[in-house]
This record gives C-alpha cells, structure tokens and sequence, in this order.
C-alpha cells in the first residue's frame, strides 16, 4: 500500500474541495433548478410579476403592472409572449422584460379570451 504524503493529501483535499464546489445543491425550499422561479420586481418602471400556476405544461402566469400578458413555452424551453412572439427567451421573467422593452411606455391591453 502506498505511503501518505502530504502531497498526496493536499492534493485530495483540493480535488475534493473543487468537486463540493462544483456540484450544485438543492435549496432547502426543494427548487428544482430546471425550473424558472417566481418574481415580483419593478423593471425599467413597470412592475412585473411571475409564479407558475402549475400544470405538466409549465403553466405561468406573468403580469406587467397588473395586466397578463400570455406567454408561450415553446418546445426547446424558450419562452415567447403575445408582445414579443418572434424574440425567444430563456424564462417568463426575460419574456415579461423583453415586453417591457418592446411596449416602450405604452399600457399592456388585456388580451381577449377568444
């Protein structure tokens, strides 16, 4: 059996050091980091506001100060909105920013139900 060195000890502290580091951990909420998470926050004057409304296909409801604004997840997991179709994103809250940005002052409408 190999001797212990102190090199050969420094060196597996590191390695496992670098690997603690490097392997993600499950929050104590029990997020699943796959996931988008759920916001409220005041983005460039406008609040907007995201939490999953359940569901198996990743249901969302996102507001833009108060109005929803219907979202899209598409199949490669991006997300589109009804003002930002063309403009994927990686989550509701960057779809939620980017209509933000796209409406540029102007008052989200609701969208009708038919």
């Amino acid at each position: 059996m190999p001797e212990l060195t102190r090199r050969t000890a420094l060196t597996a502290t590191a390695a496992l050091a670098a690997a603690t580091v490097a392997t993600p951990r499950a929050s104590a909420e029990g997020h699943d980091h796959g996931s988008p998470q759920a916001f409220d926050e005041v983005y460039r004057g406008r609040r907007i506001q995201g939490r999953s409304t359940g569901g198996h296909h990743g249901g969302w409801l996102v507001t833009v100060d108060g109005v929803e604004l219907h979202l899209m997840q598409n199949a490669d997991g991006t997300w589109i909105s009804v003002v930002s179709h063309y403009d994927p994103v990686p989550t509701p809250r960057a779809a939620a920013r980017a209509a933000v940005d796209e409406l540029q002052g102007a008052r989200l409408l609701p969208f009708p139900a038919n």
